[in-house]
C-alpha cells in the first residue's frame, strides 16, 4: 500500500495592509495634510492586491478621520484636528510610525501641556497615601533603570516606569474620567517619553523634574505641582528639539 503523507499546507500569507502602508507614510510625514495619497489602481499595482481590498482598507483611514475620499480626484489627507487621535487604531499607528514627524510630536506635546499640569494640580489636592506610594515606586523604578540602562530592554523598562509615574498621577485625582483617560492616552504619552528618554541631554535633570512633581503632590501644593509638571514637559520639548507650544493652559497657571 502506497504510503501517503499529507503535507501541511503553508499558512496563507497575510495580504499587505493598505491602511498600515498609508498610515506609516502619513504619520511619518511623507504625506502631509492636504496631500493626495496614491490612487486605488496604483495601490493595487504597488501592493499586489485587488481593488475591493484597497477600498476596504482606505475605509479604515476614512472612518478615523485621517483621509477623505473626493469623488473624481482620489483620497486626501485631512488636517490633524480631524484625526480621531484617541481611537485605539490611530494611537497604535501613532506609536509605531510618528517618531520621525515633528508636527505630530508637537501636537501631542501641546495636548499634554494642556492636560498634565492640571491633572498634577488636582492630584495634589486629592491624592491618598496609596497614590503617593504608587507615584514613588514608579519614580524609584525610573531612577534605577535610568542609571543601569545599557540595553534596549533596560531603556524600555525606564520608559515603562516613566509611564507608570504619569498614570499614577492621573489615578491620584480620584476622578474616574481622568483615570480612564490615562489608559487611552498611554500610547501617545509613551511615544514622547520613549523618544525623549533616549535623546535627553541630561537624564539626571529629567529625573529631578519628575521628583519635583512627586514632592509637590506629596506636599499638597497644587500650584507647585502645576508648575513642576509643566517643567517636565519643557524638558521633553528640549530633548526632542521641539518648540514649546503656546496653549490655553500650558502658559497660564490656573490653580484656583
Amino acid at each position: 500500500m502506497e504510503a501517503s503523507v499529507r503535507a501541511k499546507s503553508p499558512k496563507a500569507a497575510q495580504r499587505p495592509s493598505v491602511a498600515d502602508f498609508l498610515a506609516e507614510a502619513i504619520f511619518s510625514g511623507r504625506y502631509q495634510p492636504g496631500d493626495f495619497v496614491p490612487k486605488e489602481i496604483d495601490l493595487c499595482e504597488q501592493l499586489g492586491i485587488n481593488r475591493p481590498a484597497v477600498r476596504s482598507d482606505l475605509r479604515q483611514l476614512v472612518d478615523v478621520g485621517i483621509i477623505e475620499r473626493i469623488s473624481g480626484h482620489g483620497s486626501k489627507v485631512r488636517d490633524y484636528d480631524n484625526w480621531h487621535i484617541l481611537d485605539p487604531l490611530v494611537t497604535e499607528w501613532m506609536t509605531r510610525y510618528a517618531a520621525p514627524n515633528p508636527k505630530v510630536l508637537h501636537e501631542i506635546l501641546a495636548f499634554r501641556l494642556d492636560v498634565e499640569p492640571y491633572v498634577a494640580m488636582v492630584a495634589a489636592r486629592n491624592a491618598k497615601a496609596r497614590d503617593l506610594v504608587a507615584i514613588e515606586e514608579a519614580y524609584e523604578g525610573m531612577g534605577q533603570n535610568m542609571h543601569n540602562a545599557n540595553t534596549p530592554e533596560e531603556r524600555r523598562l525606564h520608559s515603562d516606569y516613566d509611564i507608570a509615574f504619569h498614570e499614577a498621577i492621573f489615578k491620584a485625582t480620584h476622578n474616574i474620567v481622568w483615570a480612564q483617560l490615562s489608559h487611552i492616552l498611554r500610547p501617545s504619552i509613551y511615544l514622547l517619553v520613549s523618544l525623549s528618554n533616549v535623546q535627553a541631554n541630561d537624564p539626571d535633570d529629567s529625573l529631578e523634574r519628575h521628583r519635583q512633581v512627586m514632592e509637590r503632590i506629596r506636599a499638597r501644593d497644587p500650584e507647585g505641582a502645576f508648575l513642576a509638571a509643566q517643567a517636565v514637559l519643557e524638558g521633553t520639548a528640549d530633548a526632542l528639539h521641539i518648540e514649546m507650544p503656546e496653549t490655553a493652559l500650558g502658559r497660564k497657571l490656573t490653580a484656583n
